[in-house]
């Protein structure tokens, strides 16, 4: 999701700088109904580095990463751009990332591709109003084939007669960015002219594979429009999570406790708070646990992120419950596990995406995660290396 607003000018990065923080470890703290296991994780700060603002990359601009994943065929990173084809094609980035237990040391792009469309063209801009655009928002590499799945969240118009409705989608797609398929949704996951299905702009942004790429589990940014409002001051809100088989098949779907509003909002300013879920990760070696990270921005106090530990395990399954407004549903169990603002990072930016990275010479498992600068300048994309245990 895209924030819509401008901030305070953050200090510009010439150069791609390492910033190597001291190590701070965040305990597990509870959250929602508790913690999902006897075992307590915990994060520490390893290092980030800033990208340079709208760097020219192959003739692209470099920015508005929303997602990221490793390739354990190449060993390489991939960026997902939520650029909707207005600066150039949706597209993905490739890159090397030096990351070791002293930090982040260098990033280098190695490629880019287009997305294409089952024709074998670029996707258009929304401008152009064919009801063929995109919004890109979330990338995984499939665990069997190295290939990549992709989610866009597809739009909602503002307006009845607007502009034309395009549904959210998980596409494949080939190394170079050709079509080469479509998972399947559940039926809740449309958009519908009656005002039921995801609002607009928090449709999927989060998706993972788990059990060895048996599993594809997905999540819708904010919660439905039939499952009741967005989170506010007093109130957070339910969001699902839904397991599904490599074909669609659906395995469960489960209501995610999404956290209330931080802080009051400038009264001056425009902006409605923003919050949701932008990215879901699954344990290696659990099926049923995940990584969630909750992204929030408010006018006037900026963004919290929140990375959780959360579980499926003995949560109720609501994928026949039509509205999980007033329902009496078990939700996802889950438990804080960091608040970016305790991990002595540079600046606290729009992190949107997450993946695992290398295993660690002390055995905790490196957690590489990217902010969305939405091409704006005081904005920045982030990419921050976390040790995790």
């Amino acid at each position: 999701m895209r924030s819509s607003l401008t901030r305070r000018a953050l200090a510009a990065a010439l150069l791609l700088t390492s910033t190597l923080a001291p190590a701070v470890a965040v305990a597990a703290q509870p959250g929602g109904e508790g913690r999902p296991s006897e075992r307590a994780v915990h994060a520490r700060l390893l290092g980030e580095k800033i990208v340079p603002h709208k760097l020219d990359f192959q003739g692209t601009t470099v920015g508005g990463f929303s997602g990221v994943d490793r390739n354990r065929c190449t060993g390489e990173y991939v960026f997902i751009s939520d650029d909707r084809s207005y600066l150039q094609p949706a597209r993905f980035y490739t890159a090397r990332l030096d990351v070791d237990a002293a930090g982040v040391h260098s990033v280098d792009f190695t490629g880019t591709h287009p997305f294409l469309q089952p024709d074998g063209s670029v996707y258009p801009s929304p401008s152009v109003g064919d009801g063929k655009a995109v919004d890109p928002e979330e990338i995984r590499v499939d665990p069997r084939s190295c290939d990549y799945w992709w989610a866009q969240e597809g739009d909602r118009s503002k307006a009845a007669g607007a502009g034309p409705v395009i549904q959210p989608s998980v596409q494949f797609a080939g190394p170079t960015g050709a079509y080469r398929g479509q998972l399947r949704l559940p039926s809740n996951y449309e958009i519908t002219m009656d005002e039921r299905g995801p609002r607009r702009n928090q449709a999927i942004e989060a998706i993972t594979f788990g059990s060895r790429g048996r599993v594809v589990t997905s999540a819708v940014e904010g919660p439905l429009l039939q499952d009741g409002p967005v989170p506010d001051l007093e109130h957070g809100a339910l969001v699902r999570v839904t397991q599904q088989t490599r074909g669609g098949r659906v395995l469960g779907q489960y209501a995610y406790p999404l956290e209330k509003i931080f802080a009051p909002s400038d009264p001056t300013s425009p902006w409605a708070p923003d919050t949701g879920v932008p990215s879901i990760l699954a344990f290696p070696d659990d099926p049923e646990r995940y990584l969630v990270l909750e992204r929030t921005w408010v006018a006037g106090s900026g963004y919290k992120i929140r990375l959780f530990d959360a579980t499926t395990r003995g949560a109720t399954d609501v994928r026949a419950t039509d509205s999980l407004a007033g329902q009496p549903v078990r939700a996802m169990r889950k438990t804080l596990v960091a608040d970016f603002h305790t991990l002595g990072l540079s600046t606290v930016d729009n992190t949107e995406g997450m993946t695992w990275g290398p295993v660690l010479p002390s055995g905790e498992r490196s957690l590489i995660l990217v902010s969305d600068d939405n091409f704006d300048s005081e904005a920045v994309t982030q990419i921050v290396a976390l040790a995790v245990r």
